[in-house]
């Protein structure tokens, strides 16, 4: 069967949508949200500058909610999707590679600390080319860190996020965690 035949009865407002939709939403994050039974990180509180169209809106709130996917699932592809190729974080921790790499090991590492790390967007504010994000982290400290070993005590601990969004996807990144608050916690 070739195209023509799929496409029949199919009217050209609808293609232009479907059209539209193929290139807003890569078929490769549709296929992870539904192989995995997932639904993206939605903000709780949403405040948009009102000088961005509709259309932008959307680009810069996909890439920040797959940014925030990555952290939740630990699965890599959505931080595939969310960070440009030549990705900068801003203020690299120490020890840390520069790039895509790095936030991919220290997922990968702190979900070996925390093994159910989930990830919830408590506030996103969409200005300019930035997404800003106050986030949550929770879980249950169960691995190991530094001198200390987790004995499934739960941990809870916020962080900023500030992305420059170019081409849809984050260019750089700027952050910080609430250290203090995590510490405490893994020590109890």
């Amino acid at each position: 069967m070739n195209i023509r035949n799929h496409l029949r009865g199919i009217t050209l407002p609808a293609l232009s949508l479907l059209i539209g939709i193929a290139f807003t939403v890569s078929s490769e994050r549709v296929d992870a949200v539904v192989e995995n039974n997932y639904s993206m990180p939605e903000p709780a509180v949403l405040t948009i500058d009102k000088s961005l169209s509709a259309k932008q809106v959307e680009i810069m709130k996909i890439a920040a909610q797959n940014y925030a996917a990555f952290w939740d699932t630990g699965i890599e592809s959505y931080a595939g999707y969310a960070l440009a190729d030549d990705f900068i974080d801003l203020n690299l921790p120490e020890g840390r590679k520069q790039g895509v790499q790095g936030p991919l090991d220290a997922s990968k590492w702190f979900r070996a600390v925390v093994s159910d790390l989930r990830c919830e967007i408590e506030e996103m504010i969409l200005v300019e080319n930035k997404a800003i994000l106050r986030l949550v982290f929770t879980g249950h400290f169960t691995g190991e860190f530094g001198e200390y070993q987790g004995k499934g005590q739960a941990i809870s601990f916020s962080a900023v996020d500030i992305y420059t969004i170019r081409n849809g996807r984050i260019k750089s990144n700027w952050h910080i965690e609430d250290n203090d608050t995590l510490m405490k916690q893994l020590k109890q």
